[in-house]
């Protein structure tokens, strides 16, 4: 089984003060947290986005 990961909008401040958190695997969390950003916070989707929120996933707790 492969090991959760979370994000949690909270602990990056926007101007819509979100509080999205969300929680998966890695790829559930990935595409997720892209499509949240794109529709919600205004960002590209590209392959740039994407690696920076990959870089962003911690362990779920």
């Amino acid at each position: 089984m492969s090991e959760r990961k979370s994000i949690d909008c909270r602990e990056y401040p926007s101007e819509s003060g979100c509080t999205l958190r969300i929680e998966g695997t890695e790829e559930e969390v990935l595409d997720a947290a892209v499509s949240h950003a794109v529709t919600s916070h205004g960002h590209t989707d590209n392959p740039e986005l994407r690696e920076q929120i990959r870089t962003l996933l911690k362990p779920a707790q």
